[in-house]
């Protein structure tokens, strides 16, 4: 009788086995796809107005400093040219060439505007 229940327990057990580890892998699969989703979701952060990482730019990050002081050169106010320029630099990653105009090589930077909707980029 013993060894009646015990082979008729194997094929259980086995199963049941078989049962535990496809839940497991599952839940580790979700508990992957879970973690994925949410350290694609930390990208874009709230009260972040530069908009999602993928609309940045691409290419290397620029030397502000020297690109808005070869901007402002001329500028009758250097101080404000500059200060205003590498803020906009900073956002975009981008400063037109050039001491005036050209601003449509830098989407981002000629769309920056102030409170009073004028434009913030020298």
């Amino acid at each position: 009788m013993n060894r009646f229940i015990s082979n008729n327990l194997i094929p259980g057990l086995i199963f049941l086995l078989c049962l535990v580890q496809i839940v497991a892998a599952g839940q580790l699969e979700y508990s992957t796809a879970n973690r994925n989703v949410n350290s694609s979701s930390l990208q874009d952060e709230p009260g972040d107005d530069t908009g999602p990482i993928s609309s940045s730019p691409p290419g290397p990050k620029i030397d502000c400093n020297f690109a808005c002081a070869r901007r402002c050169v001329m500028a009758s106010r250097q101080n404000l040219c500059i200060r205003a320029c590498g803020s906009c630099c900073l956002k975009c990653q981008c400063v037109p060439t050039g001491t005036f105009g050209n601003k449509e090589m830098c989407p981002c930077y000629a769309s920056i505007m102030t409170h009073g909707l004028k434009p913030k980029c020298p």
